[in-house]
């Protein structure tokens, strides 16, 4: 009974310790937005970090999931460290991301694993969106990741997790 006891303890804790930090991260914000002291880079950088981006358009072609596809395309964009980790349907994706002021964004030190997966060929070009992209737009909760004035590169939906 002692460790049946422990283990719901432990649990307890451990969920009241995360919705601690969710709600010191809100009070932060909300405190911000109330003296209105955020900048424009700060807004950006809450508008796209933090937020799982599902790849649903790959140069102007939707995206489906392949016969033995276990991951969709996606990403995520880090504000800790600036890191943007995801999935290209296949391989592990890892790197640094800057945002910069007028929708500007970069990444850098792209990294990928490097597994074959049979009937994933759109990965390639999803990896070359982020040597490519220099700019994105968001509407609501679509993204879209583009080089100079052409069309997207990639579009995105957040994907929000519960």
């Amino acid at each position: 009974m002692k460790k049946y006891l422990f283990l719901a303890s432990f649990f307890t804790l451990a969920l009241s310790g995360c919705n601690t930090g969710k709600h010191a991260n809100n009070g932060a914000a909300d405190g911000a937005a109330q003296t209105g002291q955020t900048s424009h880079t700060a807004q950006q950088e809450n508008t796209i970090t933090e937020k799982r981006w599902k790849l649903v358009e790959l140069g102007g072609q939707p995206v489906t999931l392949a016969e033995n596809q276990q991951t969709e395309a996606h990403f995520v964009l880090h504000t800790a460290g600036s890191k943007v980790s995801g999935n290209g349907g296949c391989n592990v994706i890892n790197g640094t991301y800057t945002l910069s002021e007028g929708n500007r964004i970069r990444f850098s030190k792209m990294a990928t694993t490097m597994m074959y997966c049979p009937g994933v060929e759109q990965e390639g070009e999803f990896l070359e969106v982020f040597e490519l992209a220099d700019n994105y737009t968001l509407h609501g909760d679509t993204l879209t990741l583009n080089v100079g004035r052409r069309a997207p590169l990639a579009v995105f939906h957040a994907v929000y997790l519960r």
